[in-house]
């Protein structure tokens, strides 16, 4: 089993907070993995070697600093309630139709797959759960690193096995 049901997911409330409402077609559209399946991508994509995204270390690409050269900040236009785009940094650097496959990283064993266009339009819910998050597609190497300082940082990932 890849996914878990969204009422089975431990921080559904992110997606039904009242301020920040998602319609029920696009719930369906947010797909939290099960445990083994979020460990596996994780393994395969991010690290092999941490759970979490605030252990990264020498190896991991996404601790790499060359990997990410350009910031925004993302704190500001989350907390802006007439702001509902990503920051224009990251918007410029994604140029992702919006039908591409994307995960949504928490840490190992807590991974969201969904839609860019989900993403890019609800991103507001996604990031109610701060303590530090990646979005990476499985088929391109651009990627951000949510960091809990407010900044997000983009770049791109390379290879496991090419750190």
């Amino acid at each position: 089993m890849n996914y878990i049901e969204l009422d089975a997911y431990p921080k559904k409330w992110i997606f039904n907070h009242k301020s920040l409402p998602i319609p029920a077609e696009t719930l369906t559209k947010i797909k939290p993995f099960s445990k083994a399946r979020a460990g596996q991508l994780w393994g395969q994509l991010i690290s092999s070697q941490c759970n979490f995204t605030d252990q990264f270390e020498k190896g991991d690409w996404v601790h790499n600093q060359n990997n990410w050269p350009e910031q925004a900040d993302w704190q500001t236009p989350w907390d802006d309630d007439d702001i509902t785009d990503l920051p224009e940094e990251v918007l410029a650097f994604l140029d992702w139709d919006d039908n591409s496959k994307v995960y949504f990283c928490y840490e190992k064993y807590n991974m969201i797959e969904t839609t860019w266009g989900v993403f890019r339009q609800h991103w507001k819910n996604f990031l109610f759960y701060d303590d530090g998050a990646l979005l990476i597609s499985a088929k391109r190497k651009e990627a951000l690193s949510f960091q809990q300082n407010g900044s997000v940082l983009i770049g791109r990932r390379t290879p496991l096995n090419q750190v």
